[in-house]
This record gives C-alpha cells, structure tokens and sequence, in this order.
C-alpha cells in the first residue's frame, strides 16, 4: 500500500524538520514548504492527501494560501485535500475564520505530536469515503461518497468540501432534526467554545446549492436544528 502523502507547510526550521520525522515515523510520506508562495508550487506538483498549513508565513497568510489553492485547483473530477491548520492563534475568531476559509481542523501550538498524528488519521478517515457502493439518496438528491459528486434531480451541484461533509452528514440522518452543537460535533469535529455561528453559515451556502427550487429538502427547525426532508414517495 503507497503512504498518504502529507505537505505541511511551516516558517520555522527546527519545527518543520520534528513534524517531518515525527511524521514519517507515523507512516506518512512527506512533503515540506518553508513559505506560502512554495506551498503554492508543491500542491500543484506534488498532489498531497493531506495540507498541515501553518497560519503565520512569512509571505502569504495561511487562510489566503488555501484560497489560491482552491483557486488554482482542478476541480473537475478530482477532490481537494483536506487542509489542518497549525498555527499559534488559539481565539474561537481565528479558529471560525480557518474553517469557514476551508479547513478541516485547527490545531494550536504548543501540541502534542502524537494528538497531531491522531488528529490528521482522523481528518484522512473522515474525508476518505465509505465502503460499499457510498450512495447516498434523499428524493431526487444523490450524493456518491466516493467519487464525491452530488446531483439533484439529475443536475450536478458543486461544493466545497465543507459543504459535501455537512450534506453527507444529513443525508445520513434524514429525516433526524440535528441541533448546532451536534452539527459541529459530527462535521466539524471541534469544540467552539459556544460560538456556533459557523453551523448557520455553511446551512446558508448549502440550502442555496442544493434547493433552488421545489420541494425544499433542507429545512430550519426553529430553536432545534436543521433537518433534511426525506420527500414521500
């Protein structure tokens, strides 16, 4: 079996060359960058399974490297990795703003370098489909785990990674009402410390996606969650 390859992207020598080793240790191939602008070159060439992007670079802040690796990306047809943000700034803001940027996780400096391992196992876990034929159906809307494609009413619908999480998490409890907390427990995999403003955001970008029209599948139960509306046959 070929390792996952890793990028992790990190200003500081010392810290860059313990991640690396730690990394390798825990089976991973790895890849470095020192800046934002060869984080840019090395995910072009290098097509990681998974970004450690440091926040604090010299050149390029972190949140605005993962937006023009986005920009960037071939979107047809090939999935983007999930990106796990290292960085020193531990306020819930800083934490919002790196995953409404894109990010699948936020780890703080300092850490513990087996929790980071346990953390990006976990990242590659939950981003890398399901056994099985990973269909997912809910009326006319079809999510396929695997080749992360979603459809309703036979039309293709796009989003971002976030997105696809959030939507497989409901589709795999249709018909549940599941509140914020839940939300950020089961896509997120983080504690906000209470702010859950993010759950409310990424609802917003997902119901304009996928319910343009009628039958509205995706419904706000008030001062409970979120729902999605299994259709009657």
């Amino acid at each position: 079996m070929t390792a996952q390859r890793l990028l992790v992207v990190e200003d500081e020598p010392t810290l860059r060359e313990l991640l690396s080793a730690s990394l390798r240790l825990a089976g991973f191939d790895v890849v470095t960058a020192a800046t934002g602008s060869e984080a840019l070159t090395a995910v072009r060439g290098q097509r990681p399974d998974l970004i450690v992007l440091d926040v604090m670079l010299p050149d390029i802040d972190g949140f605005q490297v993962l937006r023009r690796m986005r920009e960037q990306h071939p979107a047809a047809g090939v999935a983007f990795p999930p990106v796990l943000f290292l960085t020193a700034r531990d306020a819930p803001e800083d934490r919002i703003s790196g995953l409404r940027a894109g990010g699948d996780d936020y780890v703080t400096k300092p850490f513990n370098l087996e929790e980071l391992v346990l953390r990006i196992q976990a990242v590659l876990r939950r981003t890398g489909g399901d056994p099985g034929d990973g269909r997912l159906v809910v009326g006319d809307l079809e999510l396929d785990t695997h080749s992360h494609q979603v459809t309703r009413g036979g039309q293709p619908v796009h989003l971002s990674r976030t997105e696809f999480s959030l939507l497989r998490v409901l589709m795999e409890h249709a018909g549940q009402v599941l509140s914020k907390p839940q939300l950020l427990e089961l896509v997120w995999h983080y504690d906000f410390g209470g702010d859950d403003s993010i759950v409310a955001t990424y609802i917003s970008y997902l119901r304009r996606k996928i319910d343009p029209g009628d039958p509205k599948l995706l419904i706000t139960v008030r001062g409970t969650g979120y729902l999605l509306h299994r259709p009657r046959s």
